[in-house]
Formats: C-alpha cells, structure tokens, sequence
C-alpha cells in the first residue's frame, strides 16, 4: 500500500493554504451582499474593498482589480469588451485564449500594430515552464499604441508581473481557493462596461469569502521547498527535461525514453505520484499537445512527454521520491 501520495501537479490546482482557508470562513460569518447599502451589506463591503487593496499591494499592481470567478472569466471580459478591433494571440497560450477568442489571429511579430489592437502573451506556459519576454514586448507595444494582455495564472504570486496593460491571475493556482481570479486593468477605460458589479465591468454577487482567501494566500508567499532545492531537481531529471528558452524552476516538461505519456501517468499514479500530460483542460484527451506542436516539438517526443509541476507545499523529500521513481521506469 502507499502510504503517502506526492502531489506534482500545482499547475492545474496547488491545495488550499491554512491561512486561506481561515480567512475564507472569516468572510463565511460576513454573509452580506457588498452591494447593499445597510450596516451589514457596507461592512461586507469594506471587507471587499481591503482584499482588493491586498491583492493589489502584494502582486505589486498600481491599477485596478476586477475580482472574477477565475483566470477564465477574467479572459472573456479582456478579449471581449477590450476597446480593440483587432485580436492577436500567440499559439501557445491556454485553451481558456482560444476559447474567449476563437477569431483571433496568431501572433507571427511581423504585424501592423496600432491602437485597434489588443495582443495576448502569457507570461508563463502551463505546459512547459517557458517564460515569455512580456516586459520586453510591453516597451515595443507601448510606441504602437497596442494593447498588451497577458495571462498570468501560472506566474501570480510566484515571479514579479510582468508590464502589461491587462493582467489575468487565477487564486487555486497559489493556494488560493478555487472559483475566485482577478483581472488586473491598468485603467478601466480600456475596456467597456456592461452595468452590475465590480465598478461595472462584471455582473454577478461578489465572492466575499474568495476575495479574502485569495489575498490571504498571496500573503502567505513561502514555500516548503527553497530556490537551491528546486534547482537541485532540475539538476536530478535534466538528461530528460524539455528546455523551450528561459524556464520557471516549478514547471517541468519531462520525456521518457520509451514510455509513452499516458502509461507514464498510469504507471506513476500506481506509484503513488500525481502528475499530469499537458495542461489540465486537455490532458485527458489522447490528441498531441497544441502548445507542444506549437513549440516545435517533434510528434514523437511529444507523446513520450509530461509535465511534473511543483507548489508552494511541495516538500525536498518528495522531490527526491520523484526523482528517484523516475530514474526507476523502464
């Protein structure tokens, strides 16, 4: 029998931090609409309003917060009310892009841009750990008047945002609870409102007990595993890790030799490890990776590869269980 299970795969949930989860039941006891304006509903409010101040004072955002239900949400509202004709995406971002855009063209850097544009760069990839140059982009696009998004779920409260005008971050991703992400606008007139809550750029009841677990969570920023350890682990599995450009030390695409991704998942679950192939939304499918062919990776590689992702309860004794269980398969 297994005795203890090794969580790996932070990049589709990370668990729900004790300093979150207090802070959720205190907002549970402050049961109020925020929106009202009677004695309970503006206590309710200021409540909001402080998580929101939080939120922004530890992502280190000067401009607006909109609180949403997650990363996805918060997608919808950047691509779909942006005041911009055009949308450019790169061909490795999440499904969630694609979805919120489907009529979006692929980022080829060889296009006019203007201020009818809106682009969208994540900063990390969920699939492979590679770090997009956003900042560096950002000054470029500054001079054109374009619009820059960039879909931070996987690099909130982690690494420092990146410049951009719109900032999209999902809370279960660092420990937060699940159903509650933010988009972060530099100014609220790049986008239309469509009446409701949230200054009038989203409808629906506030998530109280979710605001303040998420800031919460971004306070409570330390891991059980330090810089050196993580970098110790890239060191154990390098002869098999799929370096695309400049990597986070949290995220790992690693390819078997032999074993074909989905026995790799069956054979490490049996193991008692928890990872995944691709990003959560796709993994269970049998397609190859988009984001994969997108990167260039030959089919074959691809299908030999998964993705071991690493959170803030991640301890050193698990890595090196991994480490080891992985240098076992055959």
């Amino acid at each position: 029998m297994i005795s203890h299970r090794v969580y790996l795969d932070h990049a589709a949930t990370s668990p729900l931090r004790a300093q979150a989860r207090a802070a959720m039941e205190e907002g549970f006891a402050i049961w109020a609409n925020p929106s009202s304006p009677h004695a309970e509903g503006r206590k309710a409010r200021a409540a909001l309003e402080d998580a929101r101040e939080r939120v922004k004072r530890a992502l280190g955002w000067e401009g607006e917060v909109i609180f949403t239900s997650g990363a996805s949400e918060a997608l919808v509202i950047a691509l779909g009310r942006a005041k911009a004709k055009r949308r450019i995406v790169s061909a490795v971002e999440h499904d969630a892009v694609l979805r919120a855009a489907p009529d979006a063209a692929f980022f080829t850097g060889a296009e006019a841009l203007g201020q009818d544009t809106l682009i969208a760069v994540q900063h990390v990839n969920s699939e492979t750990g590679t770090i997009n140059p956003v900042s560096d982009m950002a000054a470029t696009l500054r001079e054109s008047g374009a619009l820059l998004l960039s879909d931070c779920a996987q690099s909130a409260g982690k690494l420092v945002l990146p410049q951009a005008d719109m900032v999209v971050v999902g809370a279960h991703k660092f420990g937060g609870p699940i159903g509650i992400g933010a988009l972060l606008v530099r100014d609220f007139n790049l986008l239309e409102p469509v009446g409701g809550h949230e200054r009038g750029y989203r409808q629906g009841t506030e998530n109280l007990p979710g605001a303040m677990g998420m800031a919460a969570a971004l306070e409570a920023d330390a891991w059980a595993t330090t810089s050196g350890q993580r970098a110790g682990f890239a060191q154990a599995v390098a002869e098999q890790r799929l370096i695309i450009g400049e990597q986070v030390d949290y995220i790992f695409a690693l390819t078997h030799p032999t074993m074909s991704a989905q026995a790799l998942l069956i054979r490490l679950d049996a193991m008692g490890f928890a990872v995944s192939a691709g990003s959560a939304c796709s993994s269970g499918t049998l397609k190859k990776s988009r984001v994969l062919d997108a990167f260039g990776v030959p089919d074959e590689t691809a299908a030999r590869t998964i993705r071991v992702s690493l959170g803030w309860s991640t301890t050193p004794e698990e890595l090196e269980r991994f480490a080891d269980a992985w240098a076992a398969l055959t």
